[in-house]
């Protein structure tokens, strides 16, 4: 162990232990208030460019495994605990979570007042860090923090989507023919929400996020999807063009960053939260079926309830924490998008009902165009 400094953009500084990775690693810092899932956290494109710090105490206590991944790599520039258990157990587990964070190379720190640092986050609101191990020099640290990238206006979608068009699942894992066919615009798609679709049935071509509305439709998708993903939506202009282009053309699904897409595609505004959304037991409304969900959460930026256009943008979903938007229907298309993540099952099943509605309005769509197919006969 080394020690080690989480030094803020204000300043303020913190000091504890890292854990085999020594160096230097730079981004937002947040804070996450879920209990467990912390390898989906770590494994979640979503966290591109930020440092994170979880508030429960102690974390790793049922170590890591190859299955509860959410993508190809671990993109957390850092990660912040009170304290890492030393005595993981669990039957699926294969490895502690200090192993795998030191395999993937990221800095990890314990021993600071995490409870400390979170209210400093709540009170000021999410700041840039910089987490060294080499350099304590404050002066030093402030310097180096004019060079550290502000999350308003970054676009990290590019560092995490596909570099080439993809198939999920695999050629043949269907006994027959796909009920439906999803284009998925990757934008830093979590692996639970293909699996998802590919339990309902769904054949899902993952796109990069550069990805052309004309070049998605020649894919032929009886459904178009966008993902999650990292940074500023506004920053990711083409993926907003593509959604524009396909409003009224055919079924569409968004999650988290999607949400935010859709609604700036539909003429509505973004603006930054004050320290984000990041947890496993955030309760929302939705306003639809008159109930109350416990969802996971990971965004810090949101779609401004007073841009849309009320006359076609339908709220559906509002966060009962700080009555923020969760959700947004179109009235005249078959269009709506949740700013929650029902892929990762908090409840846990509170919130899958929200992939099967996309599959309802594909079914729509499909019955629609089979009943003027036959009208031209």
């Amino acid at each position: 162990m080394k020690k080690a400094i989480i030094y803020l953009e204000d300043g303020t500084a913190f000091y504890g232990r890292s854990l085999g990775t020594a160096g230097e690693t730079s981004g937002e810092v947040v804070f996450n208030t879920s209990m467990s899932g912390y390898q989906e956290i770590l494994t979640d494109p979503s966290y591109a460019g930020q440092i994170v710090m979880m508030t429960y105490p102690l974390i790793g206590n049922y170590g890591v495994n190859r299955e509860d991944v959410e993508s190809r790599g671990v993109y957390v520039k850092g990660f912040v605990v009170k304290e890492f258990c030393r005595f993981h157990s669990n039957f699926r587990s294969t490895q502690s979570l200090i192993d795998y964070l030191d395999e993937h190379h990221i800095i990890a720190v314990e021993g600071i007042d995490t409870r400390a640092l979170t209210r400093r986050l709540r009170d000021k609101g999410s700041m840039r860090a910089i987490i060294s191990t080499e350099d304590f020099d404050l002066k030093s640290l402030s310097k180096k923090m004019e060079k550290v990238p502000l999350m308003e206006g970054a676009d990290w979608v590019k560092d995490v989507t596909t570099s080439k068009t993809y198939v999920w699942p695999a050629e043949g894992a269907f006994k027959d023919k796909p009920r439906f066919k999803v284009a998925v615009v990757d934008c830093g798609v979590k692996l639970n929400i293909l699996r998802i679709f590919a339990g309902l049935g769904c054949e899902c071509h993952v796109v990069p996020s550069d990805t052309t509305f004309e070049d998605i439709m020649v894919i032929k998708p009886d459904g178009l999807f966008f993902s999650n993903g990292p940074g500023d939506p506004a920053a990711v202009t083409s993926v907003i063009e593509t959604a524009h282009k396909a409003i009224g053309k055919l079924p569409i699904f968004g999650i988290c960053l999607g949400n935010q897409i859709l609604g700036l595609a539909m003429g509505g505004r973004t603006y930054k939260l004050k320290f984000g959304h990041h947890g496993a037991n955030h309760p929302v409304m939705d306003s639809q079926r008159d109930r109350i969900g416990i969802t996971s959460q990971n965004h810090g930026f949101c779609v401004d309830v007073d841009s849309l256009d009320k006359d076609k943008i339908e709220i559906i979903n509002l966060n009962l924490n700080d009555q923020t938007v969760e959700g947004i229907r179109h009235k005249d298309y078959p269009i709506y998008a949740v700013q929650h993540h029902p892929e990762a099952a908090p409840g846990p099943h509170d919130a899958r009902y929200l992939f099967e509605d996309f599959i309802a309005l594909m079914a729509q769509s499909q019955s629609h165009k089979d009943t003027e197919s036959q009208k031209s006969l």
